[in-house]
């Protein structure tokens, strides 16, 4: 093998330039070339193709987004887009391709694996939505995004009696809110994979501000698209001075943390050496190690929440 090009696809996330970085330097270490393609699938379409080497990786193991930059292309999935993707990796002589990216992008790999391609997919996204890898790249430095805000925010709350509504990234997986309400102690999260009971949960919390509760934290998944109307329950129905907190694309940035650059150095790595051994797969974490997950696998199977997961989502909405 000689050349393998990689990309960045779909939305950013923190840990990305720590896999490049792993890729470029486990290739070199093999005597393999590197092509990066800039703009997610849009360069592979459109051959915006530049030389990664291990001095243009180097001091970006810390920094968050993507040096390759990232964007969404329709047209890859039509038909004439895909077949110049591939004219560009025959013209490139890329001998095998690595991605970057969430449930999209993922399957736009398997789309070229089914094509011929050698291709290694690597999961990436903060909702932790994809089958197959208990954690995805960037998901550990979101969390710790949304706990800290959330801990910035009760010293507020608890000062001026207030309570707060405060809304997470997730269409259709409520795993950030789920885990950061878990880590904040939050007095109730809402998210799309659990039937909630906004009345009781009312109740309840207005229950405890008669109590003696001077301030109560709700967090909510974006998908359950409730945020709004919760933050005015509380106000008219709970008694409580009311303030919402949209966290939005504060998410997906910052300084990856440790967990996510180890995780990704560590993909970056098995992406390589699965190319060599000519396996084209998604690298997933199960356990402590790194497997090779068929496309197959991945896409015929939805992601869900262990028992105790459900039971503490069920407990705080209600």
């Amino acid at each position: 093998m000689k050349r393998i090009g990689v990309l960045t696809s779909g939305g950013d996330c923190s840990g990305i330039n720590a896999t490049l970085k792993a890729i470029v330097e486990e290739a070199y270490k093999n005597n393999i070339r590197v092509t990066g393609f800039l703009e997610g699938y849009n360069g592979l379409v459109n051959d915006l193709a530049i030389e990664l080497t291990p001095m243009q990786v180097s001091g970006v193991l810390q920094r968050g987004g993507t040096i390759l930059m990232t964007s969404r292309c329709e047209e890859f999935m039509q038909e004439s887009g895909f077949n110049k993707a591939l004219k560009t990796l025959k013209e490139e002589k890329i001998e095998g391709l690595i991605v970057i990216g969430g449930d999209g992008s993922l399957r736009g790999a398997k789309k070229l694996a089914e094509a011929g391609v050698l291709c290694v997919g690597i999961p990436e996204s903060i909702d932790n939505d994809i089958y197959g890898t208990d954690m995805a790249l960037g998901v550990d430095t979101a969390l710790n995004i949304i706990t800290d805000a959330i801990d910035i925010i009760r010293d507020t709350a608890s000062s001026h009696k207030r309570a707060f509504v405060i809304e997470t990234m997730g269409r259709e997986s409520g795993y950030l809110a789920l885990m950061s309400a878990m880590a904040s102690g939050a007095e109730a999260v809402l998210i799309p994979e659990i039937d909630y009971d906004i009345d009781s949960i009312m109740k309840r919390l207005k229950s405890e501000h008669e109590r003696g509760r001077k301030y109560s934290i709700v967090v909510i998944a974006e998908g359950v698209k409730k945020t709004q109307e919760v933050a005015e329950k509380l106000k008219v129905e709970a008694g409580f001075d009311t303030r919402l907190t949209i966290l939005g694309h504060i998410q997906r940035g910052g300084n990856p943390s440790v967990f996510d650059r180890t995780l990704g150095m560590r993909m970056g790595i098995k992406a390589v050496q699965s190319l060599i051994n000519k396996k084209s797969s998604v690298i997933g974490l199960q356990g402590s190690d790194l497997k090779n997950v068929p496309y197959d696998v991945v896409f015929s199977n939805k992601k869900v929440f262990n028992e105790m997961m459900l039971e503490f989502a069920r407990l705080k909405s209600r």
